[in-house]
């Protein structure tokens, strides 16, 4: 990569679901304090950015993602002061900071919400939202079949006989992103952060923004057993082509700001072509590569979602971007220990655990997946303790459960509290160094009893650890001038093999084969995600090499 290229398009950004981080004031819940304190760690680590995720003001019915004042910092996290020395401390420790940013909702507390119930049917305060008369000759039905991603009708009716939208829970009713006091404020909202020093956004649901005017009814239900598509279906919510007026405006405010200030799309789209929009020269930087965190651990399936991605990104001058796990899906080193057909994954982002699970097998494909992740050309994203080989946790209490997904769903989906348990840190028994040993609350969420060898000081220092291996992948990668952004050629191999060089004098094989591989002529072996013997990279293995 270009030393003078932006430091975006080679990023690798650690994800902080704060709630579950550290805590740093002992209530059992992560908070900004608790990032101030870790910030070593992730210096040590080797990572370019965090993104925390959102938190502002929030009566938290979906843990920060329902926003009752963007200017403002929930007390339950901290301050805008203290926000603002995590700010200048990680800007000391060479860590930028990308906060979440939810523009497709607020919260039914924030002060736009509460003065459009107040104001009334017809009024000007209610057209910064969607309401509407419902159908019927009462006006007893919804006004559309549309459905809220965490289940039930997206629409909900008020006293007054008007029904508005949420797309998620009702606690998070939409926005009309055609009013522009919507769009003023939001841009506003940028500044105001901007000015305060961070480096980006991550925009949560960016491809939610745009309704069609009519809200007409869903289109027939394409199966997504089916696979991945390689066709766009217009939907009346979703990726809608007007959301980039939204994106070009938005670059315009973050040009207005020194230091290459960037935004990550939170996009769902039916086709790389797609995704691509979002990136344009006008538009958003980077966006996450769903494509490839659904992928599942096939050679045909990985090599596919590769190129594609490549040629579509590359086609608009936007670099790749490459995730495996983040807080809404279960983590990968559970996903990669079970049989992997497309049926796992049930509409975006929902994943269904089919089959028994092999955790041995997953954290064997999940080091594997990491170094070929870390080797790809462009930016990564990795999620608050995969570099643990943290397991998703499946046997959660139904008491424990707090995600609004298992009451949405009338208790038939768990939801995503399963990969949101706090991070163990130190020490033999729960908190794990989460929470300072006099704390006066456990954790949130409750953590596993053998949990104690995945916490970090327990990995420290072990070079056969997941940890180690990530911190030493992130040297190589920061160290190496043929990673980072770029371009790959895929080398000849049999089908089941992923080789690639990166110039200069460097290629990442991976054997997803049941056999050892012989890996090609090589000067050294740089690192490898299992040992090495006799040249043959075992099954389920990556390796880096020199050449």
């Amino acid at each position: 990569m270009s030393p003078t290229a932006p430091w975006w398009r080679s990023a690798v950004i650690y994800q902080v679901y704060i709630r579950s981080f550290a805590d740093g004031n002992g209530d059992g819940v992560g908070d900004i304090a608790g990032i101030r304190s870790r910030l070593p760690y992730l210096k040590s680590l080797g990572v370019d950015a965090i993104w925390i995720n959102p938190w502002y003001k929030s009566p938290m019915a979906d843990h920060g993602y329902d926003v009752a004042d963007f200017r403002e910092i929930d007390p339950l996290f901290g301050t805008v002061e203290e926000a603002e020395r995590l700010i200048e401390e990680a800007h000391e420790h060479g860590i930028r900071v990308v906060p979440d940013i939810v523009p497709n909702h607020t919260s039914d507390q924030h002060a736009w919400f509460r003065a459009a119930l107040a104001a009334g049917p017809g009024s000007p305060e209610r057209e910064r939202y969607v309401f509407r008369p419902g159908r019927g000759a009462d006006g007893a039905q919804p006004p559309n079949d549309w459905v809220s991603c965490f289940g039930g009708p997206a629409w909900t009716r008020l006293p007054d006989g008007e029904w508005y939208l949420h797309l998620f829970a009702p606690e998070q009713p939409d926005l009309n992103w055609e009013h522009p006091e919507v769009r003023a404020e939001f841009e506003s909202v940028l500044r105001f952060w901007f000015s305060r020093g961070v480096d980006g956004f991550r925009i949560d649901v960016a491809h939610g923004l745009i309704k069609h005017p009519e809200l007409p009814d869903l289109p027939p239900r394409q199966d997504a057993a089916e696979g991945r598509r390689t066709r766009h279906v217009e939907h009346p919510h979703w990726d809608r082509d007007e959301v980039h007026d939204v994106y070009r405006a938005w670059r315009k405010v973050a040009d207005e700001f020194p230091g290459d200030r960037c935004f990550v799309a939170e996009a769902w789209a039916d086709t790389p072509e797609r995704l691509a929009a979002y990136v344009r020269a006008d538009g958003l930087h980077t966006a996450f590569n769903f494509d490839f965190l659904m992928s599942t651990w096939e050679p045909k399936d990985l090599r596919t979602v590769i190129d594609d991605s490549l040629a579509m990104l590359g086609s608009v001058g936007a670099p790749a971007t490459w995730v495996l796990s983040n807080h809404d899906v279960v983590r990968h080193t559970t996903r990669y220990g079970r049989p992997s057909p497309a049926e796992r994954w049930v509409a975006n982002g929902v994943y269904r655990a089919e089959g028994p699970l092999d955790l041995e097998l997953g954290t064997r494909r999940a080091r594997a997946a990491a170094l070929l992740m870390l080797a790809l050309p462009g930016g990564a994203y990795v999620y608050q303790g995969e570099e643990l080989g943290l397991p998703e946790v499946e046997d959660l209490p139904e008491s424990a459960l707090q995600d609004p997904v298992w009451e949405r769903s009338g208790h038939t989906q768990r939801g995503r509290d399963g990969c949101r348990v706090p991070i163990p840190w130190s020490g033999t028994t729960a908190p794990y160094g989460f929470s300072a040993e006099d704390a006066t609350a456990q954790p949130w969420l409750p953590q596993p009893s053998d949990w104690a060898g995945l916490a970090v000081a327990a990995q420290s220092g072990d070079p056969d650890s997941m940890l180690e291996l990530y911190r030493t992948a992130l040297r190589l990668r920061r160290e190496h001038p043929a990673l980072g952004d770029g371009a790959l050629t895929w080398l000849d191999a049999p089908a089941e093999i992923l080789a690639f060089r990166r110039d200069p004098g460097f290629v990442c094989v991976v054997n997803l084969s049941a056999q050892p591989y012989r890996l090609p002529d090589h000067e050294a072996v740089l690192l490898s995600s299992g040992p090495v013997e006799g040249g043959m990279l075992a099954p389920d293995q990556a390796a880096w090499l020199s050449v």
